[in-house]
């Protein structure tokens, strides 16, 4: 499995209206501290793929904004919006109410 299959398992797993961070998401796939690489492999998920990349955030609970996603940061706001995840005025998730807590002894992220 490469890294970023491993990478996409984990995110498949995030449930509707939950988010993760990348570290998170590295740790997980067995990438402590890869949590650009995690950054990278969403980057590159066609839009039709069955990968919840915009359950993804980065550790201050934001999105991560970047010119070179061409607006899909403003999609994955709205996105995240539709499920139920709310934030703050200013543009930040309350990562004690909506990060992923998986149970560690049932999962298989790879």
């Amino acid at each position: 499995m490469s890294s970023y299959d491993a990478i996409y398992a984990v995110v498949q797993q995030i449930p509707l209206g939950k988010v993760a961070t990348y570290g998170q998401v590295a740790t997980l796939a067995k990438l402590p501290g890869q949590a650009r690489l995690v950054g990278y492999a969403l980057y590159r998920v066609a839009a039709e793929a069955d990968v919840p990349w915009h359950r993804v955030i980065n550790a201050k609970g934001e999105i991560s904004y970047s010119p070179l996603r061409h607006g899909m940061d403003y999609v994955q706001r709205a996105l995240l919006e539709r499920e139920g995840v709310q934030f703050s005025p200013e543009g930040k998730i309350d990562l004690k109410t909506y990060l992923w807590r998986p149970d560690l002894s049932s999962a298989s992220f790879n």
